[in-house]
């Protein structure tokens, strides 16, 4: 095996591939060699110490400028008895496939959340960034394939979005030792835009209650699945996953609560709201219904096959209801904005809506705050019932026709009655009194 002692450039580098050495060594740096491959169109570059051949990366992948400015490090860690190579891959795509399996097979991320994670990364990120060495990513470079054409496209919420994931996969990687150094944490968003990610405004205001309940009311009659699933979200300002995956095991009458457990929240904590007579009511009749049609399971939002319905079918839900003028989102809008209105404590608002708390709240929290959560709920649905919600839930002695689905008023002896019940008393719905739903 010859080996051509010479001061590497990328110059000489063609010169010595274009002839028949085998390996070639770096008089300015010791121990650093280029070994050509069987057809001399790359490479592999090593670091000769006492003797042992330790793999740093490849070549044309790593060029020489990249692998000289790595060597002290790549030193050191040698030294502390770590390996040589750069990284466990050589390109982002890799390195992202890598992070997108890590990601389908995390237990703590909501469906959605990988479903979102997995799209990115396969419609965006690697499409522009698969083929790229690893080396080679810096601000520039991220500019130009991913960040300034993509921004072209999609909203820059969204933009943010697979930065933010990108800078994720680069980070975990580092943590783990998979990657030498991480090229994307001295990057940051605004480097690249210095567009403010906006709010929303929602589609539905207070004014707007009346025409919006009476629509609901219409639709409790024609589509009551659909009508309770707004409803849900607009009494309790719960998010749309967190609503089409209820089960009746997780609504207690008797307790006048409704559980919803840490896998179906976006937080990943588990989250309790009280239930008001007026909501309490409307379950009743709601559950009569799918009894009456001869729904006997455990999905308050039941699908074929023994499902909950999916996040596509429950959007759906919402082009029906909203026709365009309004999403679940604006639901869950409108009530928080109708808490603040009201008066309720903004932390009560903050716990109803279930949005993330920091560590020191979580800490120094301990004490019950279902009792506050009722009274701004009780509030909520007072003024609901103002706007046209008695008219629903019928607590006052409204009745309506419903055109044969089975959907009555029910009363305030009904809804009381309830609280005695034990979940081992769900056996005939005709005996509306001694239900737990």
């Amino acid at each position: 095996m010859s080996t051509a002692a010479v001061k590497i450039t990328e110059a000489e580098i063609k010169r010595q591939a274009a002839g028949t050495v085998q390996d070639v060594r770096d008089l300015e740096n010791k121990g650093l060699y280029l070994r050509f491959n069987k057809a001399r169109s790359g490479g592999s570059w090593y670091l000769v110490l006492k003797g042992e051949w330790n793999h740093i990366g490849t070549f044309p992948e790593l060029n020489h400028k990249q692998i000289v400015a790595a060597l002290p490090s790549v030193r050191l860690r040698l030294a502390a008895g770590e390996g040589a190579a750069l990284s466990k891959w050589d390109t982002v795509g890799e390195l992202l496939d890598w992070f997108a399996d890590r990601m389908s097979r995390d237990r703590n991320l909501s469906t959605k959340r990988k479903g979102t994670g997995a799209s990115i990364i396969k419609c965006h990120l690697k499409p522009r960034l698969g083929e790229l060495p690893l080396i080679s990513l810096d601000k520039a470079t991220l500019d130009t394939l991913l960040m300034w054409p993509l921004q072209e496209t999609v909203s820059i919420d969204y933009v943010r979005s697979a930065f933010q994931l990108l800078a994720l996969a680069f980070r975990q990687a580092a943590k783990l030792g998979m990657i030498m150094s991480n090229p994307m944490a001295t990057i940051r968003f605004n480097d690249f835009s210095k567009a403010k990610v906006g709010v929303k405004p929602s589609r539905l205001r207070g004014v707007q209650l009346e025409g919006l309940l009476k629509r609901l009311a219409d639709a409790f009659v024609s589509a009551p699945a659909d009508a309770m699933l707004a409803l849900l979200q607009l009494c309790h300002g719960t998010r749309i996953g967190e609503s089409r995956l209820t089960e009746w095991p997780h609504i207690s009458l008797a307790e006048r609560e409704w559980f919803i457990p840490g896998n179906h929240t976006k937080t990943g904590v588990e989250h309790h709201l009280p239930l008001t007579e007026q909501v309490c009511a409307i379950l009743i009749r709601y559950r009569e219904w799918q009894y009456a049609n001869g729904y006997t399971g455990q999905y308050v939002f039941p699908a074929r096959h023994g499902k909950p319905i999916s996040e596509g079918q429950a959007c759906a839900v919402y082009t029906r209801l909203g026709q365009g003028d309004w999403t679940s989102h604006d639901l869950r809008k409108v009530a928080r904005t109708g808490w603040a209105d009201l008066g309720v404590d903004h932390l009560i608002g903050e716990l109803l809506i279930n949005h993330a708390m920091g560590h020191n709240v979580k800490v120094y929290i301990q004490s019950d705050v279902m009792s506050r959560k009722r009274d701004a709920l009780e509030q909520w649905h007072a003024h609901l019932d103002q706007k046209g919600f008695a008219a629903i839930h019928g607590l006052t002695g409204f009745r309506f026709e419903d055109s044969g689905n089975s959907l009555r008023a029910t009363d305030h002896k009904a809804c009381k009655a309830i609280e005695e019940t034990t979940i081992g008393e769900v056996s005939n719905h005709a005996e509306r009194a001694g239900a737990w739903l």
